[in-house]
């Protein structure tokens, strides 16, 4: 590939420019990439992301804490629970609210369901462009049992909503722990015959091996987190390094790649789901006794009968919807492991109704950067390839 690059001042013609997006099926209609292309071959890639224009953050500067939920919901809608939680969990560090054992573990289950549904998403669309759809028809099957799960939470399936600023808003429900149980009984097996259709499939392999690599260095330089991070060969997890919900109390491999390639990608998004399945089910089989919430009035909103009986209920949900809970001031960060990498929320409050200042540290964005240099020299059916493999969720593009 090196000796490609310097022979291209003696290329005879012209190259060709073309758009890579925004109409692009792959580039959902959001994000361009600007082309320079010889033949097939991709000399050089400018993006553009600049075609949401929700401007999150300045949403979230005007409204009370507990409404910005739902807008993180829109960031990476692949796994909507985890940023949910992670708001949740930043309001809490800023209010020192300490929330009950039960809610860590109730969290960590639908926090790692969520990620088993974003990992599922990226892993059956690799398959897909690389030809496979069978296992994409396969794995949306699960994901809609995921999604059932979360309606038997929050009411809701992508966009969720889910939870409140110190735990949940009703306990898991019988019909939910139902659905937990079968899924954790009938989804490996299914999932190990997804898996079987390309972990070992040559052709799968012929496409991925190779595509759009990056080393550990250039990956620490570009700031990746996440998977894409642990396939360049570096065992970073949030997780296990700065532990939140009580994760410290689960056991879980870290899986890592070696090149940082697609297939490197592909794999340890693989594992992960394994890894996460072992971890919902040590949260239910230790799942504490207790309150689903904390004892937080000021800041949890009251059952709706208590509403209608009780006038210090009322009072209390008077001032939480209408915003008029005194927040402390401070500075806080928080960061979670989301399905993308490290998901954080810097937070000022000045004591007011809203946020001073409120910025999401969205991990899309920033390894989004490195795409450019990993598709250079690769062919235009490798940049797809590469996008997909990268799990690029447009929602986190533009904040």
């Amino acid at each position: 590939m090196e000796s490609y690059f310097k022979s291209l001042d003696s290329i005879d013609g012209e190259l060709a420019t073309i758009n890579l997006g925004p109409t692009h099926p792959a580039t959902h209609g959001i994000f361009q990439n600007v082309l320079k292309m010889d033949s097939e071959r991709i000399i050089s890639a400018e993006p553009t992301i600049g075609y949401i224009h929700r401007a999150f953050e300045k949403l979230a500067e005007k409204r009370p804490f507990y409404q910005i939920t739902p807008i993180t919901d829109r960031l990476n809608y692949c796994s909507s629970p985890i940023n949910n939680i992670g708001w949740h969990l930043t309001v809490e560090k800023l209010a020192r609210i300490e929330v009950p054992k039960r809610v860590d573990y109730m969290r960590v289950i639908i926090m790692e369901l969520a990620r088993i549904a974003d990992h599922l998403i990226c892993n059956s669309v690799i398959g897909v462009d690389t030809g496979a759809l069978t296992g994409f028809t396969y794995m949306f099957q699960e994901r809609e049992r995921i999604y059932e799960m979360y309606e038997e939470v929050c009411g809701a399936r992508l966009t969720t909503n889910i939870g409140r600023i110190g735990g949940f808003e009703r306990d898991f429900s019988p019909v939910f722990m139902a659905k937990l149980k079968a899924f954790l009984k009938e989804f490996p097996p299914r999932f190990e015959e997804f898996n079987s259709l390309l972990e070992r499939n040559r052709i799968f392999m012929d496409r991925t091996i190779g595509a759009g690599p990056i080393t550990a260095e250039r990956a620490l330089n570009y700031g990746f987190t996440g998977p894409n991070l642990r396939a360049a060969g570096v065992d970073y997890d949030v997780r296990v390094m700065s532990p939140y919900s009580s994760y410290e109390d689960f056991d879980f491999v870290i899986p890592v790649g070696v090149n940082g390639d697609t297939y490197d990608r592909f794999m340890v998004r693989q594992e992960e789901i394994r890894q996460s399945l072992a971890i919902i089910q040590a949260a239910l089989d230790n799942l504490p006794q207790g309150l689903y919430h904390a004892d937080v009035p000021s800041y949890f909103l009251p059952d709706k009968e208590d509403v209608y009986t009780q006038m210090e209920a009322l009072i209390y949900h008077f001032k939480i919807v209408m915003g008029e809970v005194p927040i402390p001031v401070g500075e806080v960060y928080h960061c979670v492991e989301g399905g993308n990498g490290e998901l954080g929320f810097y937070l000022i409050s000045d004591g007011g109704r809203q946020p001073y200042r409120l910025h999401f540290r969205r991990p899309c964005f920033i390894y989004y950067q490195a795409y450019p240099e990993m598709i250079q020299g690769s062919l235009l059916s490798d940049a797809i390839l590469t996008m997909s493999s990268m799990n690029v969720i447009a929602g986190e593009l533009d904040a």
